[in-house]
This record gives C-alpha cells, sequence and structure tokens, in this order.
C-alpha cells in the first residue's frame, strides 16, 4: 500500500484488521479503486461468473464457518445482481459484508444517465440488509465498517451493505482507520434466567426446539436436554447440535405433523434462538398447549404474536443455556422418541422413499466431516428431516428465502471456508442452471467438491403441487441441456450411476480423488 493509501486500499488492510480474509466479487470500471487495496495480498479474491454468485459464496463461507466474508459490486446492476443473495442471506440470518461504488458525490439522486447509474442505490439494499448506509467522506468508511462489524456479533446477524462514492473511494484516506473493539451479543437477564429454571422445574413434560441462533451452543445442547430429560427437535438450521441417534432426538422433524402435535401437547416448550417461522414448520403457527418460552436475540421475533410466550428472554442462548444449567436439576426418566422418530423420517410417499434410499448411499459413503449444501429440490426437500449430520454447520440450506441455484456457489464458499474438507452440493436440474456457470468457478480454484444433480426434467415440487390442486400442469417440463457435456466443457470430471451400487462407487471415488465431480442422477434409474 502507498504511503498516503486511497480510501479504497485503506479499506483492505481494514477488513483484514476485522478478521475478514476472503472477498468475493466482480471487478469493473467503478471499483477499480478498491481492487488497488488487493496488490497486497492482504485478502484471497475469488472471482464468480455472476454477482449473485458472490453472494451466496460469501453466504455459504459464513453458515459453514461462523465467520463473515466480504463482496465486492460495483454501482448499479453490481448491486442489483447480488441483491437475491441478500435476500436469502437476510432471511437466514447470515452476515456478509457487500462493498458497492456510488455515483460520485455530486451525481447521488439526480438521475443525469451517469453509467450504471440508480437514482437511490441504499434504497435498493436498505430492505434485504440489517445495516446500509453510505459512506460520504474517507473518515465515515471506517466508522460504518464498525458499525456493520458489531452488528454481526452483538445481534440478529444480517448481511450489511456499506456504498461508497467513486470520488470518496479514490480519495486519501482520512481520519482513524483502526479496528475497534467489538462487543458480544447480550446476556439474557438473569431474574428472566431464574424464572426459566423455576417453569422448567415445574413442568411434566418439557419439550426443547434448537434453532440457528443456538448454534453456538456446541456440546451444551446435550446437556441441556438430558438435564431436563426432554424430547428435542431442530430446526433445519440447527441440524447436527445433537447427535442424531440420540434417544431424545426428534431430528429437523418440525415438518412432521406428528411431531408438532406430538410437542403442541407437551406442558413447556423451551425455543432457543428460532423464529418459529412457517419455513421452519410448514404450517402458520404450532400452536402449543401448554407454557412457551422463548429465548432470542431479535426482540421483534420475541413479539411475534402467532407464538405469545409465557417468558420471552431477550439474549444469546448459549449466555442463557450456560446460566441455566447449573439451577436445573437433573431428571431422570427420560422419554425416548425413537418410535415417533422413526414414523416421522418416513413420512411421504414412493418419491420420498426413494429420496431415502439414495440419501442413505450418500450418508455411508461420505466422511462424516463433508459439509453438504442443499438446493430448492425435492431431493433436499426430503434430506431436510431424514438426513443425519453429526455436527452443526454440516447441513446447509436456503430456508427461508428458498432462492433456487443457491447450492452450487454456496458449497463454493463453504470449501474455501473449510480448506481440505469435502462438500457435496445436492442441486435439481432446474435450479442448477440458475448458477451452473459457477462450476467454472470451482475449477478453477481446484475445490474438493461433488455435485449431485438430481435430474427428473421437471420443476418437480410444482408439477406435484398443481396435481395436487387438481391443476393440468402448466411450464414445468424442461428441455434439459447435456449436463455432462457442460461439466466436462468447464472441467469438471463426471459420472453418470444408474443404480444405488453404482452411485456408491462413484461418489467414494469422487471423494478419494479430490477435485470437482458431477455425479448426473437421472430419477428415473432410481425408481426401484
Amino acid at each position: 500500500m502507498s504511503e498516503r493509501p486511497t480510501t479504497g486500499e485503506a479499506l483492505i488492510e481494514l477488513l483484514a484488521g476485522y478478521g475478514i480474509d476472503t472477498a468475493f466479487g466482480v471487478p469493473g470500471v467503478h471499483n477499480l479503486e478498491l481492487y488497488r487495496g488487493l496488490q497486497g495480498g492482504r485478502l484471497r479474491h475469488v472471482l464468480p461468473r455472476h454477482e449473485q454468485g458472490a453472494g451466496f459464496m460469501a453466504d455459504g463461507f459464513a453458515r459453514a464457518s461462523g465467520r463473515p466474508a466480504a463482496c465486492f459490486v460495483i454501482t448499479g446492476p453490481g448491486l442489483t445482481n447480488i441483491a437475491t443473495a441478500l435476500g436469502q442471506a437476510f432471511s437466514d440470518s447470515v452476515p456478509m459484508l457487500v462493498v458497492a461504488t456510488a455515483l460520485d458525490r455530486a451525481d447521488l439522486g439526480l438521475g443525469r444517465g451517469r453509467l450504471h447509474e440508480i437514482a437511490r442505490q441504499r434504497e435498493v439494499a436498505a430492505p434485504l440488509t440489517g445495516f446500509a448506509a453510505t459512506a460520504l467522506a474517507p473518515e465515515a468508511v471506517p466508522e460504518l465498517v464498525g458499525r456493520a462489524m458489531a452488528g454481526f456479533r452483538s445481534g440478529r446477524p444480517r448481511p450489511a451493505c456499506i456504498e461508497i462514492p467513486l470520488d470518496v473511494m479514490a480519495a486519501p484516506a482520512t481520519g482513524n482507520w483502526r479496528p475497534m473493539a467489538l462487543p458480544g451479543p447480550p446476556s439474557p437477564p438473569d431474574d428472566d434466567v431464574r424464572r426459566a429454571a423455576a417453569l422448567l422445574r415445574e413442568a411434566a413434560r418439557p419439550a426443547v426446539i434448537l434453532g440457528g441462533g443456538a448454534l453456538g451452543l456446541g456440546d451444551r445442547a446435550r446437556a441441556l436436554v438430558e438435564r431436563l430429560a426432554a424430547p428435542v427437535v431442530t430446526t433445519v438450521a440447527a441440524k447436527g447440535l445433537v447427535p442424531p441417534e440420540h434417544p431424545l432426538h426428534l431430528g429437523a422433524s418440525l415438518a412432521s405433523p406428528k411431531v408438532r402435535a406430538f410437542l403442541a401437547d407437551r406442558d413447556l416448550l423451551l425455543v432457543l434462538g428460532s423464529e418459529l417461522a412457517e419455513t421452519d414448520l410448514w404450517c402458520d403457527r404450532l400452536s402449543p398447549s401448554g407454557r412457551l418460552v422463548r429465548v432470542d436475540l431479535d426482540p421483534a421475533r420475541l413479539a411475534d404474536a402467532r407464538h405469545p410466550a409465557e417468558l420471552a428472554v431477550c439474549g444469546d442462548a448459549v449466555a442463557f443455556v450456560e446460566a441455566l444449567l447449573p439451577l436445573l436439576p437433573q431428571r431422570t426418566g427420560a422419554e425416548g422418541v425413537g418410535a415417533l422418530r422413526e414414523r416421522a423420517l418416513t413420512e411421504g410417499g414412493d418419491l420420498a422413499a426413494r429420496h431415502r434410499r439414495v440419501l442413505d448411499v450418500v450418508r455411508r459413503t461420505a466422511p462424516p466431516e463433508t459439509v453438504f449444501t442443499s438446493d430448492m429440490t425435492q431431493l433436499a426437500y426430503t434430506a431436510n428431516a431424514v438426513f443425519p449430520v453429526p455436527a452443526p454447520r454440516r447441513w446447509l440450506h436456503p430456508v427461508g428465502f428458498g432462492t433456487l441455484g443457491w447450492a452450487l456457489p454456496a458449497a463454493i464458499g463453504a470449501a474455501l471456508a473449510r480448506p481440505g474438507t469435502p462438500v457435496v452440493a445436492i442441486v435439481g436440474d432446474y435450479g442448477f442452471q440458475y448458477t451452473l456457470a459457477e462450476l467454472a468457478t470451482a475449477v478453477e480454484l481446484a475445490l474438493p467438491l461433488v455435485v449431485l444433480l438430481w435430474d427428473n426434467d421437471a420443476l418437480g415440487q410444482i408439477r406435484d403441487e398443481m396435481v395436487g390442486r387438481s391443476m393440468q400442469p402448466v411450464a414445468t417440463r424442461l428441455r434439459n441441456p447435456d449436463f455432462p457435456a457442460l461439466a466436462r466443457a468447464m472441467g469438471a470430471r463426471v459420472a453418470t450411476p444408474r443404480s444405488l451400487d453404482e452411485l456408491e462407487s462413484a461418489l467414494a471415488a469422487a471423494l478419494a480423488t479430490g477435485g470437482v465431480h458431477l455425479l448426473h442422477l437421472r430419477e428415473e434409474d432410481f425408481r426401484g
């Protein structure tokens, strides 16, 4: 960096000072001053094939590691292209920092027809982020970055977007550019912890729901449910927090009517770090008949009228459990839930059974440390409930926003976040085409990545929804490209297993070989 760095150069150093080591982005004429700072090698930069891919990569990076990455986009189309990824990260409480350029300060909001112009660009990002701001002077940049980083740590983590006008980005960096000390998440009030302990001691039949806001619990999750002798359900975001074989564990099964009925009948339900959203429950509300105790960082979630709580505790789930455990006696007579779990895991018709057979092969073949990303596709919907993972941050799915095309770029981010760890992306034939170009990015990076492509020549879920509503399916059949030829053209290795045995052999070989592989699975070959 030069003796008098520009704002763009100083920003790179500042991000590195906060521990951000990876940036995803596309250089353009409007952000070259930002890229000037990358010449020192302080951050690893990844060039995707589209800004949406950059955002999904940063999303997967954060979910796999618990750490934010940065995204660099140009004015106008760069920001609109990454908007879908911002929406997905916002919906699923994932931190990422987007740095976008804006027009010169003299042009902001005037509609003069400048290159890449959006008259009020920040307003595009605002509803998709937890924090959006414009740096109108070089000295404002470190303050805004500090506020964004503090938000990732101290509240519900959501993406942040800072736009920097072109003339500010190129100006000499003035002001204090040292990273600030960051706050931690708020601790729950002691009185609330004591009251929660009293309610739990009184309860005869408690149960626990663990959401993505409880991912930091680690072994404390198991300690809690064993101390309470309480059945536990996780959301999809929290898969792996409790070992899948644990006798008290009902899995990520909130979508099961049988499990929801079981939970609604408990005399106390303790919910840690979950907004109990429609996309968690696949119904409007849980409607528990007993008391509800909720712990969440987001006071707005605690005020949700659909799930009124006997006790709503605003604070960090980890701090809450740490304070709660010493106040709870050890219960005896734990109620095993294996039979209910088995019924929930085997719900669905022939298609779900076919999925389970394929997923069983994948699970026994892939090493336990494998990270899985999954797209909005029927195979993944079944896997959300039935696929076991031994630890958190190993099953990653775009739950809330539910955007297609997420899994492949998210898998690239996850592989970069966990170097050397095998990553498997589960994609459908239609959604894969949203971000298929990022396969070239994965090959370029020589990542250990396997793409399982489930191909049924259709928008299968939408077709089935139409049939279920007595409609003639419309616009749900596809003329797919030659996926193996496309993958080979991008430099990936390809296999086309046509049976469960061939799938096991192909997946084992791909994982052992390393590099990028596409396994093309035709649904019709797995009907037996």
